[in-house]
């Protein structure tokens, strides 16, 4: 097999790759034992954000562990809020909150922006840059402007996001401002990331799934397209993988609109229509983080089926989405050795 140099950029680029570069969303987490340690030792989960030593340890974890193509930085998409002075905050067994903004709050919120803490996120991302093997592709990160929209209006997560969607519908301006700004902060926040060493950066809007056809294209798409264009206009040639979680029949849009190099895709999208979707430009995902959790020849099933539809093609292979903590890490070995045909 030919040696490549950042296997995952090269995909980024169309290149076809057999075996496909690998790496799990959430990879540096609480399934791993060194993880607890690390997080223990940090204090509060935005501690550990915040200290450059503790986030490049456990972004490491998981390259030192299972030898992962890509290291993705350790941080939080709610980072951003948090650089908004929204008092983001996480409590243990209530995830994270924060203080919901109101239609006044937007005209004040791009005056309240400081860029501090996120000095810390940069040193971190140097300091990966550093410490990780050549060929290791380091990954930079953000949330997208809905998705980070819908935390900071219900200063909370919620199951449907209806908070969000009905502020929206009410208020309809001082939405589509909030968005603006969440996308211009953001596309600043990811060409810092790449400046300080990031290869490519990957953008996450986990509540697409929530959102109709027009509402999708508007508050999803479209600010997700306007973070890209912001980001290249800067930095031509910035690597962008797009992960619209849920967004279903709707990626083929997705990606015409939004120009990213490669789609995230979650564990629902059909292997035919990720197929499709492939023929257009690289694709990343999408085995059920369940399976990770079942291990065994269910987890073997999933990931032999997964590179028989797309192993021919420009792809990365991804969870769709997050592994969870109930993950055996035995089971994440078995999986990148299948992966890599050692099993």
């Amino acid at each position: 097999m030919k040696k490549h140099r950042r296997s995952l950029v090269d995909v980024l680029d169309g290149e076809v790759l057999s075996p496909p570069p690998i790496w799990l969303m959430r990879q540096a987490g609480r399934y791993l034992p060194e993880y607890r340690q690390t997080r223990a030792q940090a204090g509060s989960f935005l501690d550990l954000c915040y200290t450059p030593e503790l986030a490049t340890e456990v972004t490491l974890q998981p390259i030192r562990r299972f030898g992962f193509d890509a290291a993705i930085l350790f941080s939080d998409i709610l980072v951003i809020p948090d650089a908004l002075k929204r008092n983001v905050r996480f409590t243990e067994g209530h995830g994270p909150q924060m203080d919901p903004i109101s239609v006044d709050d937007i005209a004040r919120l791009e005056a309240a922006y400081s860029s501090d803490k996120l000095s810390a996120v940069m040193e971190t991302v140097r300091s990966l840059r550093s410490a990780l093997p050549d060929e290791t592709t380091l990954l930079g990160f953000c949330g997208a402007p809905w998705t980070v929209a819908t935390y900071m209006i219900a200063g909370h997560g919620t199951p449907d996001q209806a908070p969000a969607r009905l502020f929206a519908y009410q208020n309809p301006l001082e939405f589509a401002r909030l968005l603006d700004v969440l996308a211009e902060i953001s596309a600043g926040y990811l060409i810092d990331q790449l400046d300080a060493g990031a290869d490519a950066v990957q953008i996450f809007d986990s509540w697409a799934g929530v959102l109709g056809e027009v509402e999708f294209e508007k508050f999803c798409a479209r600010p997700v397209a306007r973070m890209i264009e912001m980001v290249r206009a800067v930095r031509p040639g910035a690597k962008v993988i797009a992960f619209a979680k849920g967004a279903g029949v709707q990626l083929r849009d997705y990606r015409r609109i939004t120009k990213a190099d490669a789609i995230g895709l979650d564990w629902t999208v059909p292997l035919s229509f990720a197929k499709e979707l492939q023929s257009e430009g690289a694709v990343q995902g999408n085995l059920d983080p369940l399976r990770v959790v079942a291990g065994g020849t269910t987890l073997d099933e999933g990931v032999d089926r997964i590179l028989e539809a797309l192993g021919g093609g420009p792809f990365i292979f991804n969870l769709g989405h997050g592994i969870t903590p109930q993950a055996d890490p035995e089971n994440v070995d078995r999986l990148v050795k299948r992966i890599r045909n050692r099993l």
